[in-house]
């Protein structure tokens, strides 16, 4: 079943330059969920995955 927290990790409605730093996290997220089973730790995973891919972003606004 698709976590809900992956639409945290569209990009395509981003600028050009933010889908470069975004698109990784993105494509990772949901191959993660795709291989893994649910449970604790894969939540904790996307969720930490998620905080990263935002500080990512926020890094190429500079």
């Amino acid at each position: 079943m698709k976590d809900p927290i992956l639409k945290y990790f569209d990009y395509e409605h981003l600028p050009e330059h933010l889908q470069t730093a975004s698109k990784p996290f993105g494509d990772l997220a949901r191959q993660m969920d795709a291989d893994l089973f649910d449970g604790p730790e894969k939540a904790t995973g996307l969720r930490k995955l998620l905080e990263a891919k935002d500080c990512f972003v926020r890094a190429a606004l500079q």
